[in-house]
């Protein structure tokens, strides 16, 4: 699995914000007020080491605006609900990492109505139209219902990088399947609940056979006489939550004709602004290695 610097690399951005949040201590990072710097600090080091080793040409960096003014939530209001908001800390260090991205000269996308998924989804088909190359750079396994042909699913910090095939040895479906196999099993990070009882091996199972959700639920009755581990009880299961899967199919689907990305969904990278990164270096008191590393990219 190749990626050349003319793939186009789709990074989910918050995911890796996030990761560095989490791994960096905020006390060891601030700036010259005292404030936590240590998301962007790891996040602006993942940048500089992806682009080092693809030196990617196209590179459009994807953010989550908001965890309750998603189109889902309109759907369905207790979507993400479970999740505590973001401390004012990291909220703040979300738009660094936006101002670095472009200070890197990196095209970067959010949106209070479109989730970063929406928006990596809509660049995937832009570009994929256009005949590049894709490469989704990420942990999430929400995104791998977008891999088509030759595209990869680039888990980044564990350097495991998956094709379709692959896809389906590691989570037991095709791409295309994903989507509607998180509508049976529900997923309990984003509070969408699928089926009660029915598991990802039952999941699997089903869509194993049927293909996808409406060719299951217009055989439903067949489902009692496969052979899968407790068929009679899972049949039962999807009669009584038919309308449950259904929205819950709704939610778990990415949608790709997001109109912030098809109004400018340009990601050929330009030039680094070395004046507006030094600029947002000072204020962050980042030290001289990682500046170097920036300015040298």
């Amino acid at each position: 699995m190749q990626i050349t610097p003319d793939t186009a690399l789709l990074v989910d951005s918050s995911i890796y914000i996030f990761r560095s949040w989490f791994s960096n201590d905020p006390e060891d990072f601030t700036d010259h007020q005292g404030q936590p710097t240590n998301a962007v600090y790891g996040f602006t080091g993942f940048l500089c080491t992806l682009l080092e080793q693809t030196r990617a040409r196209e590179i459009g960096l994807a953010f989550d605006e908001s965890l309750t003014t998603s189109f889902r939530n309109e759907i369905f209001p207790e979507y993400k609900a479970n999740r505590d908001p973001a401390p004012i800390e990291l909220k703040r260090q979300f738009a660094w990492c936006k101002e670095i991205g472009a200070a890197l000269g990196l095209a970067c996308f959010a949106d209070n109505r479109y989730e970063a998924d929406d928006l990596i989804g809509s660049l995937a088909r832009h570009h994929r139209e256009a005949g590049k190359h894709l490469c989704v750079v990420t942990a999430d396994k929400d995104l791998t219902q977008l891999i088509y042909g030759e595209d990869i699913w680039w888990d980044f910090s564990r350097r495991n990088k998956l094709d379709r095939n692959g896809i389906k040895d590691k989570f037991g479906v095709y791409p295309e399947q994903i989507a509607d196999f998180l509508a049976i099993t529900g997923d309990k990070v984003d509070n969408i609940p699928g089926v009660p009882g029915v598991g990802p091996k039952g999941a699997s199972a089903l869509l194993t056979h049927f293909g996808d959700l409406d060719s299951l639920f217009a055989r439903v009755d067949e489902i009692a006489f496969l052979r899968i581990r407790g068929a009679k009880s899972i049949h039962a299961k999807l009669k009584a939550n038919r309308d449950l899967v259904k929205l819950s199919r709704r939610l778990t689907g990415i949608h790709e004709h997001a109109e912030p990305v098809l109004e400018a969904p340009q990601i050929t990278r330009g030039t680094v602004n070395q004046d507006a990164l030094n600029e947002i270096f000072d204020k962050l008191n980042f030290g001289p290695m990682l500046r170097r590393r920036c300015l040298n990219l």
